[in-house]
């Protein structure tokens, strides 16, 4: 049997899959791609007529698109790379040192939210946060100001939902990656003399740093993406003050009838999510 012909049958066994991803994958990617070089909307008001770069052109001479790029960047940092990343390692290192029933407590109490729908975890962090809810109540029966959240600081507010319904997830990565530290080596270093921050800084962190650039990595991309709990909280509002990317693309595709232009914005963010995948991918090559 030739060369060619056993390729052809080593190929032949995963030809359905390959074709199903081309079919409803790659076909719909590229479809998006020229639907972003073209003016097409959703009224009719005119046809499908190709306009080259004219959309990417007007986001970033967009002010409400630079606003947006803005809120996104500042909604990402806060909720995911400091948010969920550090809450969530807290947590596994607490959860590590900590009896039996309070592990199964705090670990179910901290999965639950992550298992919630997002619909379901807006709702509750919307009644949490508006002017006549949960943390109004708590601050007045303490005696302290209160104030319309969703209204004063709207992204910090979506920032802190998005953290409390996806910090489970990097809770359980760095459990697993605390497990796989030798009890050995952080007994050396009590011997040492070496106190709890210098064993995190100089143990800890450096022997998990593949799984932290995994986990930030993640958390980046789902964060970028988050649209469903942004706009059941807020819809961007007020204004835009809170309307992150993906909030954007929609008011533009779907609320203003503008596809081409809507589409062109996701490319963007497809590639600001590829900029930050090839940040982290390049830091974890980087040996311990």
């Amino acid at each position: 049997m030739t060369t060619t012909r056993r390729g052809v049958w080593r190929w032949l066994p995963i030809a359905p899959a390959t074709l199903l991803l081309l079919l409803f994958l790659a076909g719909p990617i590229g479809y998006c791609v020229w639907i972003a070089f073209t003016d097409t909307q959703l009224t009719g008001a005119s046809g499908s007529d190709f306009v080259g770069l004219d959309n990417f052109r007007r986001a970033f001479a967009d002010d409400e698109f630079r606003n947006a790029v803005w809120l996104t960047l500042v909604f990402t940092f806060v909720s995911a790379v400091v948010g969920q990343n550090t809450l969530g390692l807290a947590l596994a290192g607490l959860m590590r040192a900590a009896s039996r029933p309070v592990r199964t407590i705090t670990g179910t109490l901290v999965i639950t939210a992550w298992v919630l729908p997002e619909i379901v975890a807006a709702f509750l962090l919307y009644t949490f946060f508006r002017r006549e809810g949960t943390l109004n109540a708590l601050l007045d029966w303490l005696h302290l100001p209160s104030q319309n959240w969703l209204f004063t600081l709207p992204i910090l507010a979506v920032s802190f939902a998005n953290v409390w319904r996806g910090t489970a997830f990097s809770m359980l990565i760095y459990s697993a990656a605390l497990s796989e530290i030798p009890r050995d080596v952080v007994e050396a270093a009590e011997v040492d003399g070496a106190s709890g921050p210098r064993r995190v800084w100089h143990i800890t962190l450096p022997m998990i740093r593949r799984s932290i650039g995994t986990n930030l990595m993640l958390n980046t991309l789902s964060t970028l993406s988050v649209f469903g709990l942004i706009w059941a909280m807020t819809r961007g509002g007020p204004g835009n003050r809170s309307q992150t990317l993906p909030v954007f693309m929609y008011d533009q595709a779907f609320l203003k009838s503008l596809i081409g232009y809507g589409t062109a914005v996701a490319l963007l963010l497809l590639l600001v999510g590829s900029l930050f995948s090839i940040v982290y991918l390049r830091l974890m090559k980087v040996e311990v």
